[in-house]
């Protein structure tokens, strides 16, 4: 197996709605003498990838329902952030000690239904989930097939928790250019036993890679993972949502 770099992209400034994300990406590696290669796959925090779409929201234009000020007063909060949380979620899954876990329109299960404050303007702004991740993962990759040439997959994050454990650690929501998934499922590992559930959620995994790189405090929102044998596909993030049928948390 080759060794596998992840290679942070520096310099890319802020991003503004209608800016093109593959000028700004290839922009800052050519200030700083790198390029992207055959074989890399791109991992770029949602967080500018909906900045760049306009889906920033402005808080003094939010107007909170009865609903959104009576959690909100009970539990201390920001009563708009409430309603932008109600208003971009499909169904809420639990409200419990100030924490709404919501099911949004793309049908991901998290808190808050992707809404941050985080990496703005300081909180008079909030940015929400891309309107189709996979889409602007696909356009991205498109562009940059363009201009260089070179099939490079996109895949974009955010950060989630997760039921079992605490904290929080970067997951795909959008993809595009590659399987989601590499299945091991009825192959025989060094020990000669025949796999039965290892189906690793390989998009996720590199998600994780890029938030080693790209943290909330170090103004990396792309980073480069190379060296990694990836398997070329129509993959799309939206395969790793469990159905309800499956999901024994919802």
């Amino acid at each position: 197996m080759p060794e596998l770099r992840v290679i942070p992209v520096t310099g890319m400034g802020e991003v503004r709605p209608g800016d093109s994300l593959a000028e700004k990406i290839l922009s800052a590696l050519k200030q700083r003498k790198k390029r992207l290669r055959k074989g890399d796959i791109l991992v770029v925090t949602h967080k500018v990838v909906s900045k760049a779409e306009g889906q920033v929201v402005a808080l003094p234009r939010v107007k909170a329902s009865a609903r959104a000020q009576r959690w909100a007063r009970r539990h201390r909060l920001d009563p708009r952030v409430v309603q932008l949380a109600l208003s971009q979620s499909r169904r809420v899954v639990r409200e419990r000690r100030g924490i709404l876990i919501t099911q949004t329109r793309h049908g991901f299960v998290c808190a808050n239904s992707g809404v941050d404050l985080s990496n703005v303007d300081g909180g008079q702004s909030a940015v929400v989930l891309p309107r189709d991740p996979d889409r602007s993962a696909a356009a991205l990759h498109r562009a940059l097939r363009r201009k260089l040439r070179l099939f490079i997959p996109v895949i974009v994050t955010d950060s989630f928790g997760r039921p079992w454990r605490e904290g929080l650690t970067q997951v795909a929501v959008g993809v595009a250019g590659m399987k989601v998934f590499r299945d091991f499922r009825g192959r025989r590992d060094p020990y000669g036993y025949r796999l039965r559930a290892s189906l690793e959620a390989e998009a996720d995994e590199l998600a994780g890679l890029g938030g080693l790189v790209g943290g909330k405090l170090s103004r990396v929102p792309v980073c480069i993972v190379r060296g990694h044998p990836y398997q070329r596909g129509r993959g799309r993030a939206r395969e790793l949502i469990r159905s309800p049928g499956r999901d024994l948390f919802r």
